[in-house]
């Protein structure tokens, strides 16, 4: 027996964290538009308009030229108006975001890279790309609905955005036409949506509905509501997302625009008393574009009890660095938003230079992990070209790093098909370089990517 006078305890205590640890917390305080020369006599109030924000958004490179002025130098002007013409999205940049440029080294910025193009730094598109790489269009049984996992469908109600993304996955169809694609038509008007609440109120397997588009933040108040109250009446639809990068690039909208607020928060309170959950889904990428005015429109949403999760993309020059990624997840935890998934950046046409390799994402998620609570941790993932869904990014069933090709399978969503990632060719060595130039050397690695995968050649399905 020992005796209690035997029993010591040693106390282990870890040192202080060093103020690096609190940089998430630095957020960008003041009137910090001001050095852009067109808004240096905006004031907070003004700043603060989702209008206004909406009415001065840059669409051109004239209007870009005009809202900068001096800040950028004749040629990034010139590499800027060509970027433009080669674009598969239009463009489309809102004051706030154009504020928050670092205009001193315009050509590295992380949110200048996400939505003004620059013709020197685009790439050839990968040789096994295509315009709608998910497959969208295959899984739409009627305009506006794409229904690919059994108990989930995606509502596309508009084609509009507060801002455009240069690597949105539906650059198909998102925007006006450019000079590089004919978009696609969405359902668009209240009439047409009858035709995807129809289809939904007749599929009683669906139970999660996504509202996109387009962007939610573009939708009306009434018409946000006629869409929330519509789907929340079909019985067996238990789930609602309401999906939108507005809280990224015009978070004012949610402190000056109350009925769009009071419409949503309307929406969330009805399916909390049906039982149902309703929450908004956002799309933040740069540590940088969380400031202290989306710290205000958030605490606006949380004090609402509307709960936001968010849905980041791994791009290149933009969050592509463990401490980039981590500061990211840290910041939006501070602002109580909930970090959900980060995708590998869809295979689309017009900005392979933002993509990264499959690796990239297993080594920052490896990094990531541990860093915070499990709940505020975002699950890696990879959007499977050729509609796979959502695959855990490192659940590949083979991975050949030296060429660039990755291989997942999807059994509960299509069974019996394979689907290939392929990394960005200018990542590889040159000698993989050099066999992606010649179409039968392509073959032979696929077929051999997928031999090595267990999969028959029959079972792929190409982007």
């Amino acid at each position: 027996m020992i005796e209690n006078s035997a029993i010591s305890t040693i106390g282990h205590t870890k040192p202080p964290a060093p103020a690096s640890q609190f940089a998430y917390k630095n957020l960008k305080q003041g009137e910090f538009w001001r050095h852009v020369p067109a808004y240096r006599d905006v004031d907070e109030a003004t700043f603060l308009d989702h209008l206004w924000q909406q009415k001065h958004s840059v669409k051109t490179p004239q209007e870009l030229l005009e809202t900068i002025k001096d800040l950028c130098s004749p040629e990034f002007f010139q590499d800027v108006e060509q970027g433009f013409h080669r674009a598969p999205m239009a463009v489309r940049v809102s004051p706030y975001a154009i504020s928050l440029i670092d205009w001193n080294d315009p050509v590295n910025d992380p949110i200048r890279r996400q939505f003004v193009p620059l013709a020197s730094a685009l790439l050839p598109d990968h040789p096994r790309l295509t315009l709608d790489s998910l497959h969208e269009q295959d899984d739409s049984p009627v305009p506006g609905l794409v229904h690919r996992y059994v108990d989930k469908a995606l509502f596309l109600p508009l084609n509009v955005c507060p801002v455009y993304c240069r690597f949105c996955t539906r650059s198909y169809a998102i925007g006006p036409d450019t000079e590089e694609v004919d978009k696609v038509s969405l359902a668009k008007t209240p009439a047409q949506w009858q035709a995807a609440f129809q289809y939904i109120s007749e599929r009683p397997e669906l139970e999660d509905i996504v509202i996109s588009g387009g962007d939610a933040y573009q939708l009306p108040p009434k018409n946000l509501e006629l869409i929330g109250n519509a789907l929340l009446d079909i019985p067996h639809v238990r789930r609602m997302r309401f999906a939108t990068k507005g809280p990224a690039i015009m978070p004012m909208k949610i402190i000056s625009h109350p009925e769009w607020v009071d419409a949503l928060t309307a929406i969330v309170n009805r399916g909390r008393k049906l039982g149902k959950d309703v929450v908004l889904h956002t799309h933040f990428n740069a540590p940088e574009e969380i400031t202290w005015i989306t710290e205000k429109a958030m605490r606006l949403l949380f004090e609402r009890g509307i709960f936001v999760r968010n849905q980041s993309v791994l791009i290149r020059g933009v969050n592509d660095t463990p401490e980039r990624m981590q500061l990211l997840v840290k910041r939006l935890g501070l602002v109580n938003v909930h970090p959900y998934y980060v995708y590998m950046h869809d295979m689309v046409k017009g900005v392979e230079e933002l993509r990264t390799p499959i690796q990239t994402a297993v080594d920052i998620e490896k990094f990531v992990r541990g860093s915070t609570a499990g709940f505020n941790t975002p699950t890696f993932v990879c959007d499977a070209p050729g509609g796979g869904g959502k695959r855990d990014v490192h659940s590949f069933e083979y991975y050949d790093r030296e060429n660039g090709i990755a291989v997942y399978a999807a059994p509960s969503v299509k069974p019996g098909k394979a689907f290939l990632y392929f990394d960005p060719i200018d990542t590889l060595a040159p000698d993989a370089q050099a066999r992606w130039a010649v179409r039968e050397i392509q073959d032979q690695m696929i077929h051999e990517a997928l031999r090595n995968s267990g999969e028959p050649d029959q079972a792929l399905v190409l982007a």
